[in-house]
């Protein structure tokens, strides 16, 4: 890990954690993968007192909480309360990106169909004008329909050599953030910036498949090759529980309003 960037998150087959409070800048969320095939079939973990999301980006695979079954395919998200016991298992293959956040608060088990978020419009949707150079596909899955304490996580997709999270914006005040990139296979890689005032080049990382990029702060705007779409699970933990907890608040950087 770099102060800002980890690579290489979605190479390893099992349940690994690889960003949390305790070795990174984030003050709240972890960040983990579980990766699932013929030769690891199952998960088991407890999330204590964190509440937790699974977003399915590839395969499918069980996840069983309190008893009941949730089958996850690409797209689908589950909520977890904390103080939860969770299996995972597959009989083919499963990809999913885990986040989590320490909770007070007591919050039901939901489960968000891929196929029935996107019937909501308010849910997804496109974000940026036709030919602007920055329109991209949004997937809210944890977010407003669901009751949590701290957790906001959904999808964006880019068009080819489109940017994204443009104009750049931040929310330090009320969210920190982690970016997940999916479904990039090589050669395909895009470019992430993260500032506060002017842009250095030591602010510009390469992004590719797998690699993870913490943002506690700055402007975070990124941009994907041409010919290739930029796609992430993006991560928000609010700050103060319930009152930060809110999507779209954010401060955009007046230069590119």
């Amino acid at each position: 890990m770099t102060g800002r960037l980890v690579r290489g998150t979605a190479a390893k087959i099992g349940r690994h954690t690889f960003i949390h409070p305790g070795n990174s800048s984030m003050r709240e969320v972890s960040y983990g993968r579980i990766r699932l095939n013929a030769s690891e079939r199952k998960a088991v973990f407890a999330n204590d007192g964190q509440e937790t999301g699974l977003v399915c980006v590839g395969g499918e695979g069980v996840v069983t909480v309190a008893g009941e079954h949730y089958r996850l395919t690409s797209g689908d998200a589950l909520y977890v309360p904390r103080g939860t016991s969770i299996t995972v298992e597959t009989e083919t293959g499963v990809d999913i990106v885990e986040c989590s956040a320490p909770v007070e608060g007591e919050y039901p088990v939901q489960f968000v169909a891929r196929e029935s978020q996107r019937l909501d419009a308010k849910l997804h949707f496109v974000s940026g004008a036709a030919g602007s150079g920055a329109q991209r596909e949004i997937d809210i899955l944890l977010g407003s329909n669901i009751q949590a304490g701290r957790l906001v996580v959904g999808i964006t997709r880019s068009l080819p050599g489109n940017w994204t999270s443009w104009p750049p914006h931040e929310h330090a005040a009320m969210l920190e953030e982690i970016y997940v990139y999916f479904d990039m296979p090589e050669p395909d890689f895009g470019l992430q910036l993260v500032y506060t005032d002017g842009i250095t080049a030591a602010e510009v990382e390469v992004v590719r498949d797998g690699d993870a990029v913490l943002l506690p702060a700055g402007y975070h705007p990124n941009v994907a090759i041409p010919g290739a779409t930029l796609n992430f699970v993006w991560i928000m933990a609010a700050h103060r529980e319930v009152v930060d907890r809110k999507w779209g608040v954010v401060q955009v950087d007046p230069r590119y309003a």
